[in-house]
């Protein structure tokens, strides 16, 4: 009964001083790292690239990423084919001059609303879909460090984004070229933009493009790691969208307007007026790295914190969205405070002397175009010594602020002729300072929108205007 049995034993060949050789059981205990002992993460890489293939795997996202690379291309050709352009979005009225302006219209529909949904595919659901299929145990075990899964996850989502608005950017550009319209663009305050120049100025345009996606991206994770598996998460870059849209109707101070998230997705216009206003484009660079830093961080630590041996807990509730919430309105008051202390923009930006200054600009510049769409002699800017006064609701109101009842009468002398020129125009201003400027006479100059040229009718570059006020200009001095 107490003899061992034999059959149990190892060949006594076997034996190595004696001891016999561990047991497959033996062998498993012995492998296993002893209590309280650390085990290695997987590599970053290694998680980063099987992020990226479950992202890729995803039919939306492929399907995204296809209209990314094709759609712009397919419009901007399509548009150069049409007789009407969209002429009250910027840059529209000069789609069949110049197929940078092509590239600059995909562009301004983007950053209204296509950036904000392509980012919520990507990232709004980058956390969620973990909770929804509860993956999370299998991944924490295969990784073994929540803070390398939010990294991968994290750059993933911006490495698809990126390469989203890379297929945009290319394909809009391309578009142009096929549509034979690779010449020479119309600044924003009517300027000469050569096409070297333009193709530059149309790559960094689309830069703060990109900023301003990794904004949507950012706040993409932040809602859901916050809500989990809820698809609020999911809508959390539309939502931000539609709240900015929103309060840029509104007359807001020009250092709120400015410490927006969206500034970064407006400011790209001032690279096109002459001289070039560089402080919104400066300040919406900023404030967006700004918001897309702490809503980055605000996502990672509430991951982290996420009690994941809870099967019932995905994360959201109160303190979450708290903690979620808090951090972006901090750097909301900070990004105005700063703005307020370093720039000199004060009420609404919109002052009478910036809208004279800046409708008389691009009437001197279009002034020049139309010179020569007339085969007249040429004239320089200094030599046409253009003004403008300007009022609004014929004096009625106080001469600030956005509105539709902008008049401004502009002049200008032409060099050997004592009469000054004279042109009226009825504006709009836009509280974001963009505005449109509609020709009112006389009808040779501005009241039509063909022109008679010794080559045929031509589109008349003075009956509407584009422009930009600068919402950072100094305040006019006084005396």
């Amino acid at each position: 009964m107490g003899a061992t049995d034999s059959s149990l034993a190892p060949p006594r060949d076997q034996l190595v001083g004696g001891v016999a050789p561990p047991t497959a059981r033996h062998r498993r205990a012995e492998d296993a790292p002893a209590e309280g002992a650390s085990v290695a993460a997987a590599p970053l890489g290694r998680t980063l690239r099987f992020e990226l293939v479950k992202l890729l795997a995803q039919w939306r996202v492929r399907v995204a990423l296809a209209a990314c690379w094709l759609g712009p291309a397919a419009f901007v050709v399509a548009v150069g084919q049409q007789t009407q352009l969209p002429a009250d979005t910027v840059f529209g009225r000069w789609m069949h001059a110049s197929g940078w302006a092509g590239s600059l219209v995909v562009l301004g529909f983007c950053c209204t609303w296509a950036l904000p949904l392509l980012t919520a595919l990507v990232a709004g659901d980058a956390f969620a879909v973990e909770d929804r299929l509860g993956t999370w145990r299998h991944l924490l075990l295969v990784v073994r460090s929540p803070r390398r899964i939010f990294a991968a996850k994290a750059l993933s989502s911006a490495a698809v984004v990126g390469l989203m608005v890379v297929g945009l950017t290319a394909s809009s550009i391309v578009g142009g070229l096929l549509g034979g319209a690779g010449h020479d663009l119309v600044g924003l305050s009517g300027q000469h933009v050569p096409t070297g120049r333009a193709a530059g100025l149309v790559l960094l345009a689309w830069g703060c493009a990109l900023v301003g996606a990794l904004v949507y991206a950012a706040v993409g994770l932040l809602g859901s790691v916050a809500f989990g598996r809820s698809p609020m998460g999911l809508a959390a870059p539309a939502l931000l969208a539609v709240v900015l849209q929103g309060a840029q109707l509104f007359p807001l101070p020009a250092v709120v307007r400015l410490a927006l998230p969206s500034q970064v997705l407006l400011g790209w216009r001032g690279l096109f007026t002459a001289p070039a206003q560089t402080g919104p484009v400066l300040a919406g660079l900023a404030t967006a790295l700004a918001w897309t830093a702490v809503a980055t961080a605000a996502a990672h630590l509430l991951f982290v914190r996420r009690d994941f041996a809870n099967p019932t807990d995905d994360g959201t509730g109160r303190r979450a969205l708290l903690l979620g919430a808090l951090p972006l309105v901090g750097v909301l008051a900070a990004s105005t405070t700063l703005v307020a202390l370093a720039t000199p923009a004060r009420g609404s930006g919109i002052e009478q002397a910036q809208v004279e200054r800046a409708v008389a600009t691009s009437f001197a510049h279009l002034y020049r175009l139309q010179t020569e769409e007339l085969h007249r002699p040429p004239v320089t800017e200094q030599q046409l010594a253009t003004g403008a006064t300007c009022d609004r609701a014929g004096g009625r109101y106080a001469a600030q602020g956005p509105g539709n009842d902008w008049r401004c009468v502009v002049t200008w002398h032409l060099p050997g002729a004592r009469a000054v020129g004279s042109a009226v125009y009825q504006i709009d201003v836009a509280a974001d300072g963009r505005f449109v400027a509609d020709g009112d006479g006389p009808k040779e100059v501005n009241g039509y929108f063909t022109v008679r040229t010794p080559d045929g009718d031509q589109a008349n570059p003075l009956w509407q205007v584009d422009g930009l006020v600068d919402l950072m200009a100094p305040p006019p001095s006084k005396g």
